[in-house]
């Protein structure tokens, strides 16, 4: 027997799934794609293969949500090898268009004594923010950070890139969310590059 559905209910069913009828969800698409795609994507928001690799393999996932607190486990759980390969990825954020080159020359010179205290980049989740916010608090969060000792600034990192892979996983299966290193990204997952000093 057919279910019977009050007027316009499926095509809320359908709204709430991200899909139009007949079409399969991002998340369907993911959880069915030979692993090697899926590895992918995943690495398209967090560049590490030991994280990707975990997620992956646990596959399917039922809701986003899930696979979100897949993917918050497999980043607490990421070693100090793989924290490096993931921020070798990493870039800083791009200016604002406009921005004075005495902000450009600012945040290059924080960056550099970030990088030189603690031998990797520095990455935030500039989660809401607007771009002509992004750069205070870039700034505001280097200098901050500056004081940590190298084992609390790891941790800091760690959950940085947890919060970055978790913004970049909602906006690749929902196609919102602002969590990136950069308020200008390309790409999900992907943070343009400034240019080298």
């Amino acid at each position: 027997m057919t279910p019977t559905h009050l007027p316009g209910q499926v095509a809320i069913s359908e709204q709430t799934r991200g899909t139009t009828p007949g079409t399969r969800s991002p998340l369907e698409h993911f959880n069915t794609a030979p692993a090697a795609d899926a590895v992918h994507i995943l690495l398209t928001c967090l560049h590490s293969p030991h994280w990707a690799h975990r997620i992956a393999d646990h596959r399917p996932y039922p809701t986003l949500d899930a696979l979100l607190a897949a993917s918050d486990e497999a980043a607490y759980d990421l070693t100090p090898g793989d924290l490096t390969e993931a921020l070798a990825e990493e870039s800083l954020p791009v200016l604002p268009k406009g921005a004075y080159s005495a902000a450009r020359m600012a945040l290059s010179a924080a960056h550099a004594a970030y990088e030189t205290r603690f031998g990797h980049r520095f990455v935030i989740c500039l989660d809401d923010l607007s771009p002509n916010e992004a750069l205070d608090r870039v700034l505001e969060g280097i200098r901050s950070r500056l004081t940590n000792d190298p084992e609390e600034e790891r941790t800091v990192t760690a959950d940085e890139l947890r919060r970055l892979a978790r913004g970049r996983l909602v906006s690749h299966f929902r196609g919102a969310g602002n969590c990136a290193t950069s308020p200008n990204s390309a790409a999900p997952g992907k943070s343009p590059h400034i240019p080298p000093r």
